[in-house]
């Protein structure tokens, strides 16, 4: 256990400080919840965790319920721990563990302490014996199957297990042989007795432990038996002096078992759990299971490919964690599920790039441009770093006789309204002069391999006196110093949500990668791995080095189909 902000203790950490009790304004029902308690004396010091289940990377579903864990802490000056569920050894790894501490870190939170549900298996173990001592718990032998076949349904109530008037000594006896190893797995459960005809499927009689022998990612082969999801989430809640205990929605139903759990195995510290609506995302996988799939199948290069939406992944492709957290501030917290456009997301992206991100330029499939008229000793122009950003200031560009333009911005045959280059027409090279096409190269295949264009000499940017009016302006590379590198485009991984109730087998879009050969200024191979950029018409893109190359790959488009409301 790791006290990241303070030493260890939350007596020692309230004794040294001063507690708020002045309540915030709230923006969501949890924090009129917070405030009411607040008021009324019932808390102190509000007291969050976050509990990821540590098999598996994080994902931006998992990002909604980060935030709002540690950002109600931090909103009410209280605390929040790093809380691992690690109940299931069989699929959890301490690669997972790492891989969740690097993300929390990367989206700017620190945690209050760290804690793992295997820091108190000696006291669950402890309170299942209490539970059954009170007659409150029994060994059940029933199959899961069989299990399953007596919990009833939602209008018919359950069949008592044969095994549930076991005496309390025969339970405490079979109990510990659970312990010592003298079961198969599956041969034996403990059960919850509560009540069988509970309207609450949860609380007929759940299982609360159950065999199982894989080796723990920490405490190795010392139990052979561990406890349900169910009965260790309250009772670590409690442990660790959680107020509140924040859930996704599909948690409402077993509020109750919560509740029961902490009322009947003695714990001192009551918390509260409060469940909100989880995000859902089109377009985006969100199911940690088939996540891990798509790595195993090989589907994708791995958890922190850029198409994957784990944070890992988001931190791989570029994206800011500032958008991040806006976006998840933005979305707010509700009592329904819904689900979100992508492009919402992206929009939060877009918005934190266009005011931080550099500018640069890079051609996608070139096509070379001579300019027939122009100096042969290449000039200098300004180039302006970010528009949005005074202080960026500019840098320097060289426009030579020979430049390249993106395929996209020449048509042979243009169709109407185009603005871009064409025979005899003129477009404005960005931050340089106005220039004509005046003859064509083809290959043998009709393909353009080079224009012959003239430049208007009167036409710099920033003192144009052609009087030469152009609607079009395209950005380019200077030839001469033009570096070669990879760019990389992405699709989503998921079609698109026509495709919604079919499985994610069938959804999958397994041509999402594109790559192009292009051209980029050489201020982009001088620049540090990792650093964003607008590419001017085209995108943000993030500078990777792979072997010596210089690859541009894609965060996101420049195009924003989501219109903010104003």
């Amino acid at each position: 256990m790791v006290g990241c902000l303070v030493g260890f203790g939350f007596g020692a950490f309230s004794r040294n400080r001063q507690l708020r009790r002045k309540t915030m304004e709230a923006k969501n029902f949890i924090e009129e919840i917070i405030n009411g308690e607040l008021e009324s004396g019932k808390v102190t010091t509000v007291h969050t965790r976050f509990p990821p289940e540590p098999n598996g990377y994080l994902h931006i579903g998992h990002a909604k319920s980060l935030c709002l864990n540690f950002g109600t802490a931090q909103k009410y000056d209280g605390l929040c721990n790093l809380f691992f569920d690690d109940t299931n050894p069989s699929k959890e790894k301490t690669e997972y563990v790492e891989a969740i501490k690097a993300d929390i870190e990367w989206l700017g939170f620190k945690w209050y302490e760290i804690h793992y549900a295997s820091d108190f298996f000696d006291v669950i173990y402890e309170k299942a014996v209490k539970l059954i001592k009170d007659g409150k718990a029994f060994v059940c032998d029933l199959s899961a199957e069989e299990i399953s076949k007596t919990r009833g349904t939602l209008t018919e109530p359950g069949t008592e297990s044969p095994y549930r008037n076991r005496s309390i000594e025969e339970n405490l006896e079979l109990f510990e042989g659970m312990r010592a190893g003298k079961f198969k797995d599956g041969e034996k459960v403990l059960r919850a007795k509560i009540d069988m005809a509970s309207p609450n499927i949860n609380l007929r009689d759940p299982v609360i432990y159950r065999v199982l022998r894989a080796t723990h990612h920490r405490t190795g082969d010392k139990w052979c038996i561990y406890p349900m999801y169910d009965f260790a989430h309250p009772i670590c809640d409690s442990m660790q002096g959680v107020t509140h205990s924040l859930c996704t929605l599909e948690f409402e139903d077993h509020r109750p078992l919560y509740n029961w759990v902490v009322e009947n195995t003695g714990v001192e510290h009551k918390p509260r759990q409060i469940e909100f609506a989880r995000l859902n995302i089109t377009n985006t996988v969100m199911s940690k299971r088939y996540l891990k799939k798509l790595v195993e199948d090989g589907a994708v290069t791995g958890w922190d490919d850029p198409r994957m939406p784990t944070l890992t992944g988001l931190r791989a492709r570029g994206v800011p964690a500032e958008a991040l957290k806006n976006f998840c501030e933005a979305i707010g917290v509700c009592k329904a599920n819904s689900e979100i456009e992508v492009s919402y997301f992206e929009h939060f992206i877009r918005d934190y790039l266009n005011l931080h991100a550099e500018r640069a330029m890079a051609v996608f499939e070139p096509i070379k441009v001579t300019i027939t008229n122009f100096p042969d000793k290449p000039e200098e122009e300004d180039f302006e770093i970010n528009p949005n950003d005074e202080a960026a200031g500019t840098r320097k560009i060289t426009v030579s006789k020979h430049i390249y333009i993106d395929s996209e911005d020449f048509a042979l045959v243009p169709p109407p309204k185009y603005f871009r280059l064409k025979k005899d027409g003129y477009v404005r090279l960005k931050n340089a002069y106005i220039i004509k096409c005046d003859d064509v190269k083809l290959r043998e295949d009709g393909s353009v391999e080079e224009l012959f264009c003239s430049y208007v000499p009167e036409s710099r940017s920033g003192n144009d006196t052609s009087g030469i009016k152009v609607k079009g302006v395209i950005h380019w590379v200077n030839a001469e110093t033009a570096v070669d590198c990879e760019i990389r485009k992405y699709d989503y991984l998921l079609k698109d949500a026509e495709y919604s109730g079919q499985d994610f087998s069938e959804r999958m879009n397994y041509d999402s990668v594109h790559v192009f050969s292009g051209k980029a200024e050489p201020y982009l191979a001088e620049v540090s791995d990792g650093t964003s950029f607008q590419l001017m018409r085209k995108g943000y893109y993030k500078k990777i080095t792979e072997n010596g190359k210089l690859v541009l790959s894609e965060i996101v488009s420049l195009k924003d189909s989501y219109k903010p409301q104003k």
